[in-house]
């Protein structure tokens, strides 16, 4: 059996161990990225929802970090919203301070009734920079 090549960012907050579960896989290339919600370090949501949603992409950004690498180098994006008929205009307006220029990832929203305590979640898949492990 291969060995998962896990990344961690500094400050890692505390629901990867309360959930058991890498916040991201280096693999043949790719990093796959599980999804990030709006935590604070002790694994509460930030309580605000557009709080939430910039929280779960400062939270990715130190995992892309981790891995050698930044936003510019997602391939492929899935957004998670609960009650998304009234989030999700609210939600896409803070994408672009995150986004970065054209040409854009791919992305998926997918509107959820739970997120296990959040209201926002972005889990994506990044082509590592040439150079970089993995």
């Amino acid at each position: 059996m291969a060995t998962r090549d896990a990344v961690f960012p500094a400050g890692r907050h505390a629901l990867y161990e309360t959930h058991r579960y890498s916040p991201a896989i280096r693999s043949d290339g790719f990093l796959f990225v599980a999804g990030q919600v709006g935590s604070r370090e002790d694994g509460s949501p930030e309580p605000e929802f557009e709080q939430q949603v910039r929280r779960a992409f400062e939270n990715l950004n130190a995992v892309l970090a981790a891995a050698g690498a930044t936003f510019d180098d997602v391939v492929d994006v899935t957004f998670f919203i609960v009650d998304p008929a009234n989030r999700f205009e609210r939600a896409w307006a803070i994408v672009p301070e995150y986004w970065g220029e054209a040409p854009f990832p791919t992305a998926t929203v997918v509107g959820v009734t739970w997120l296990a305590g959040f209201d926002f979640e972005i889990k994506v898949v990044a082509k590592l920079p040439e150079g970089v492990a993995g």
